[in-house]
């Protein structure tokens, strides 16, 4: 099936502008130069100053998708003498809990619902931990936890802070120097509205003291550190989707920043979930990040129906849950090139579907 003629609102890959798709269209140049090095800097720069990150940061650039930024950041930065407290309000935070069950690092699955965790300190084990991994837009399921509160307890006790941003970052909020954050992962595929294929991990100073030396070739970060010194990557990068990013980081620059970035998509999802209140339809939690809205259906209907009959009948591409969830849940995302004509397709395409007169 070609895609090219739907309407995508799904959690990545998301809707990208003119400007970087056409960019994508272009022959992949030669890279091991001084040119592509550029390109590398203004790319580790951009990324810097998007997260605030503490002065002496670095940025690593994985070709790979964002589970492996995952799965390298455990390998290189913890090991048998840590203690993670692993925060599992779904998909993505069990799969961290995989990654260090695989890896072998001490760990406790915190398992959360119902909470966006300003509450840590209330609920997490009353027992001594040396770091603190969360995704902080739990994908699976729609829902943003606090970060502030998270950063303050790992502060006030001294805890490694890891943060999955894939999903949330250009959408929501996120500091590393205000939030106390030591370790970043990005994807390209989200809310930086890039191809998937393209994974970076944001690594703070007391993050690159951490830095082992592991015995893996691919994921080796200190070999990564050497190279970027230069602007290079060990091994062959993501030519394009590199210059798509410096591309879309200076087009985030020229539209006023990442705040307005963050604005844009608020708005979006406050204009989408007021358009569809009349819908027998309901939020699947309070926590909702601006990226995404989850909703479960309250007349009966399936949520995997739902996205089919979509799909099928009006060419526009929500997303599903599998597993148990499968009939209760669908995500609709608001991150990338996203407007409110264009999020009107979906709104319309719903209220036609349900036969309700949209207001």
């Amino acid at each position: 099936m070609i895609y090219e003629d739907y309407y995508i609102f799904t959690p990545g890959p998301v809707k990208m502008s003119e400007e970087i798709l056409a960019i994508g269209a272009k022959q992949t140049p030669y890279f091991r130069n001084s040119a592509f090095s550029e390109v590398t800097f203004a790319c580790e720069r951009g990324l810097l100053e998007m997260v605030n990150a503490p002065e002496g940061s670095r940025v690593i650039f994985l070709t790979a998708s964002g589970t492996a930024g995952m799965e390298s950041v455990v390998m290189n930065l913890l090991d048998q003498e840590d203690n993670a407290l692993v925060v599992n309000g779904g998909g993505f935070g069990g799969r961290f809990v995989q990654i260090c069950q695989t890896h072998g690092i001490p760990h406790h699955d915190f398992k959360v619902d119902n909470t966006n965790l300003h509450d840590i300190d209330t609920l997490a084990p009353k027992e001594q931990f040396t770091s603190l991994i969360v995704n902080a837009h739990e994908t699976s399921v729609g829902h943003l936890y606090d970060l502030d509160a998270m950063g303050a307890y790992a502060k006030r006790n001294n805890q490694f802070f890891i943060v999955d941003a894939i999903s949330m970052l250009v959408t929501d909020p996120i500091d590393m120097s205000a939030q106390n954050i030591d370790v970043i992962i990005a994807s390209s595929q989200k809310g930086l509205a890039l191809p998937p294929g393209l994974t970076m991990v944001i690594l703070a100073p007391r993050a690159l003291e951490r830095v082992k030396e592991v015995n893996n070739l691919y994921f080796n970060f200190q070999d990564y550190l050497r190279n970027g010194e230069r602007g290079q990557t060990p091994y062959t990068p993501a030519v394009t989707i590199m210059l798509q990013l410096q591309a879309r980081l200076e087009q985030i620059a020229r539209r006023g920043g990442v705040q307005q970035s963050i604005k844009r998509a608020q708005d979006i999802a406050q204009y989408f979930r007021e358009s569809i209140k009349g819908l027998p339809l309901k939020a699947y939690t309070p926590y909702m990040p601006n990226a995404m809205t989850t909703l479960t259906p309250t007349d009966g209907k399936s949520a995997m129906d739902i996205v089919r009959d979509l799909e099928e009948g009006y060419k526009v591409m929500v997303c599903p849950n599998g597993g148990e969830q499968r009939d209760i849940i669908f995500r609709v995302a608001h991150m990338g090139d996203m407007t409110r004509a264009y999020t009107d397709v979906l709104i319309d395409a719903m209220h036609d579907y349900y036969g309700i007169k949209r207001s």
